[in-house]
């Protein structure tokens, strides 16, 4: 079993950050413990929220859980709500990293080519730093355009340009980089990078360090699926599984997961995860 730190927003209405992940990890054997960033009353496409950020509280449970001598074998961050607060898990996740921690970087910017609202060219920065320090990060094809300093196109890129954009993803310091929701010659798809340090696990190296696995787009977008994409990923690389099969299985899982909620209306309510960890 191993102890996975989960730092996320907790969302009181919708199967989303947290509330998406801790089940599949459960699920998976692992045990999780959550940081959360910020209490948010439902995800924001509704349209009237209320948000509370909990850097103070952040800030004195990381000394108390170092005094108790809680350790961790992995540690996932998601939504960072300030700049005091990027830093702050910047800092924590460099020292846990120092300790023989994983580091999984998922860093969520913005979609559709553009920054999500109150985002700004300084959080991209932010995330830079948060990307220096990971074993693995996730960025989807908007984020990886601004962390690459490529510029973001419609209709996607080719294969080439996909290995430059993930090669200078990890110029900033990611060992491993996964690029989810991208287009790579016309075939929606993720895009990876491997790392010759390998995540601490064994890989198929001899394969070279980049691959790409299509998919075909399914017809409805629920929110938190980025967030059940990673725990799936991080699940079975606590495992021991290669990143490229690891990768394979998350989002074969997605796509089911989908496909059996396909007739609910409200998308951002998430997927109910806890009726369907059976397709894990």
């Amino acid at each position: 079993m191993k102890q996975i730190l989960l730092i996320n927003d907790v969302v009181g209405r919708s199967h989303v950050g947290m509330a998406a992940m801790m089940p599949i990890l459960t699920h998976m054997g692992h045990s999780t413990f959550n940081l959360p960033t910020a209490l948010v009353s439902n995800t924001l496409d509704y349209g009237r929220f209320n948000v509370l950020e909990t850097t103070d509280y952040m800030r004195g449970t990381i000394p108390v859980w170092r005094q108790l001598g809680f350790r961790f074998d992995a540690v996932c961050t998601g939504l960072m709500f300030s700049e005091e607060q990027a830093r702050l898990v910047s800092a924590y996740c460099r020292q846990l990293r120092s300790e023989g921690t994983m580091v999984f970087v998922d860093p969520i910017m913005g979609d559709g080519g553009r920054l999500y609202n109150g985002m700004d060219e300084r959080q991209v920065e932010l995330m830079r730093e948060m990307v220096a320090v990971a074993d693995l990060t996730l960025p989807n094809y908007t984020e990886a355009c601004y962390l690459a300093g490529m510029a973001y196109r419609p209709e996607g890129m080719g294969w080439q340009e996909a290995c430059e954009m993930v090669d200078r993803i990890s110029a900033v310091g990611a060992r491993s980089v996964l690029v989810t929701s991208a287009r790579v010659d016309g075939r929606c798809c993720v895009v990876g990078r491997r790392s010759d340090e390998s995540l601490g696990f064994r890989q198929h190296i001899s394969e070279g360090p980049y691959f790409r696995i299509d998919y075909e787009e399914l017809p409805k977008a629920f929110h938190g699926t980025g967030d059940i994409f990673s725990a799936v990923l991080i699940g079975h690389l606590m495992n021991g599984v290669p990143l490229r099969e690891s990768t394979k299985t998350a989002m074969s899982v997605v796509s089911r997961l989908i496909e059996r909620n396909m007739e609910q209306q409200d998308v951002c309510l998430g997927i109910p995860i806890e009726r369907c960890l059976d397709l894990l």
